[in-house]
């Protein structure tokens, strides 16, 4: 068994191509598992990256099924699960949802408690986990690592991802107390910046939304973080010894006029949203904390340098031209 093998679950998504990426840069063997290894949207940009050919080995593995990821796991000293469905408006939020959300989390789980090799195992959570408790949101509200998002409060306000999340991290926690299991969280908020795989996430749609012919822009507010960012957070949260517990990722709150006028700023030929979605009142600013983030050595990318990053990316891809 190397000192230097980790396993990354889901691979292929936004964040964890990031994060194998960094790894091989970090001279680790990556064992990344990918629901089918045989489809090339799926695995080309992670078979280009440099080191892969001789340290990157891609397995077969789907959430829900028992046992899958034993053979992947089994000889790593440290397991990335990155994997979790996301999804806004589901037909069947329980089984598109929750179900891979938390028994795929006690999967992977299981399967390092099997391996005696695992050191430490970094869950890739979400600020979704953390802020929606149903305490009113203001300027003077800093979010930080004690916050749990209440499930009644989810279920009640059919918040169905923030639920999947929430769920999925009482799982992992009460799993690893009786397993003892050495277990750290990653809650990022919303993740924009370069994509290597060849189709859009969550965060990078949003900032494409707005450069896509948009008339409006939506009434909310957004907790930003940079992917290299969120990438990083999850090595040295790995590496670090004293690393321990939950970490929320932040580098901005802001409302999307905000990220409006950035682009505005940036790109001055680009036509951007003049107007909000609704005439309400502006959806409140909050604060996340940085400081338990800021510990692990994490320097926060600035939003305006994410966005701008972001924006060359879709370009680079083909998603805009101008």
């Amino acid at each position: 068994m190397s000192e230097k093998v980790v396993c990354v679950t889901g691979g292929s998504g936004y964040i964890a191509s990031w994060l194998v990426k960094l790894l091989l840069q970090h001279g680790y063997t990556v064992r990344a598992s990918v629901r089918d290894p045989s489809d090339p949207k799926k695995t080309e940009h992670l078979r280009a990256l440099d080191g892969a050919s001789e340290k990157l080995h891609l397995f077969k593995a789907d959430l829900l099924e028992e046992g899958v990821f034993d053979t992947a796991i089994a000889g790593c000293v440290g397991v990335f699960h990155v994997a979790s469905p996301v999804l806004f408006d589901p037909t069947d939020f329980q089984s598109e949802l929750i179900e891979p959300a938390v028994e795929g989390t006690l999967n992977v789980l299981r399967s390092c408690a099997k391996a005696s090799t695992v050191k430490r195992v970094v869950v890739t959570s979400s600020l979704a986990s953390v802020m929606n408790t149903g305490k009113p949101l203001s300027p003077d509200v800093v979010i930080d690592e004690t916050w749990f998002s209440n499930p009644d409060y989810c279920m009640k306000n059919k918040l169905w991802y923030v639920l999947s999340k929430t769920l999925a991290e009482e799982a992992a926690w009460k799993f690893s107390k009786e397993n003892r299991l050495e277990l750290v969280m990653i809650s990022p908020g919303t993740v924009i910046g370069p994509l290597l795989q060849p189709t859009l996430n969550f965060g990078c749609t949003l900032i494409y939304n707005l450069i896509n012919g948009s008339t409006t822009f939506p009434n909310s507010v957004m907790p930003w973080i940079h992917v290299k960012d969120v990438a990083m957070a999850h090595v040295l949260a790995y590496e670090m010894p004293s690393a321990h517990g939950r970490y929320c990722l932040a580098e901005k709150v802001t409302h999307h006029l905000e990220v409006v006028e950035i682009i505005r700023k940036l790109y001055p030929s680009i036509p951007v949203p003049e107007k909000c979605a609704n005439d309400g009142p502006f959806a409140p600013i909050y604060q996340v904390s940085k400081e338990k983030a800021r510990s692990l050595g994490l320097n926060f990318i600035p939003l305006e340098e994410s966005v701008k990053e972001t924006i060359e990316s879709l370009k680079e891809k083909g998603f805009l031209t101008f």
